[in-house]
């Protein structure tokens, strides 16, 4: 198969053709019961917090607590806390923290496959086709951020990432958030869009990081399509600026 294949069509072939065989497995993983599935599908289409996932699969924080902590022992998912170290939050307010697939491929199947498997499992793929159609901006977003998370820790071989992820808060999101071994304070953001990131993108992180009080060394900046030229020349020690061409580093 040509790598110029449409996307859907790999979809097709190499997953929805072997919908059994690759179900079958999957449940073996996650015991297949249903409730597990309901999470998971609840957490691949959602912003992956755990009180919104809970929500989706219309389940209880109880029951919801439970179940994650299953899940992440057979490996399936991980809990990423949310960093409190910097924002004063009154005692009453609870952040939620967040829930990550450990392979790409288990959101994708729990986004686009499980929660349609019924057409699927009869040979029609109209409605996953609309499905992927619709989210895979998303989708592809959140792996490009993924990826980007990956090359600042290759980066930073001299000084070794100790504590990486993203950061939210009540006010705030940050797409990437890393600790080196001597401390510095690394915050960056992923854009995967069709147009250069401009100087603007870096004012917003800056002022993102004043707002969550994070006094950041290194601001990392991940792109689709490219910086301006303004931002090209701020580039420095201070500044890191990554697009498609660095993920090579990764394979």
């Amino acid at each position: 198969m040509e790598i110029s294949t449409p996307t859907f069509e790999l979809i097709k072939k190499l997953i929805l053709d072997d919908y059994t065989y690759i179900r079958n497995d999957i449940s073996d993983t996650t015991t297949g019961m249903p409730l597990f599935h309901s999470i998971l599908s609840g957490i691949a289409l959602g912003d992956g917090r755990t009180h919104s996932a809970f929500k989706k699969a219309n389940i209880t924080n109880e029951v919801g607590i439970k179940a994650i902590t299953e899940l992440c022992e057979m490996e399936v998912i991980r809990l990423e806390p949310s960093k409190k170290e910097f924002t004063t939050w009154a005692d009453d307010y609870k952040i939620s923290d967040k829930l990550l697939f450990n392979t790409p491929f288990m959101r994708f199947w729990f986004a686009f496959v499980s929660p349609i498997f019924k057409g699927i499992k009869e040979g029609d793929y109209k409605e996953v086709q609309k499905r992927f159609e619709n989210k895979q901006a998303d989708f592809v977003s959140f792996m490009f951020e993924q990826l980007s998370l990956e090359l600042v820790k290759l980066e930073f071989k001299n000084d070794p990432i100790v504590e990486s992820g993203s950061y939210w808060d009540k006010d705030v999101e940050i797409d990437l958030y890393a600790k080196t071994k001597s401390g510095k304070i690394v915050v960056g953001s992923c854009r995967y869009s069709n147009s250069k990131v401009k100087k603007s993108e870096l004012t917003k992180l800056q002022e993102k990081c004043e707002v969550a009080k994070i006094k950041a060394d290194i601001f990392v900046i991940s792109s689709k399509k490219g910086f301006s030229s303004e931002l090209k020349a701020l580039k420095g020690d201070n500044l890191k600026l990554f697009t498609l061409k660095n993920l090579i580093k990764l394979v």
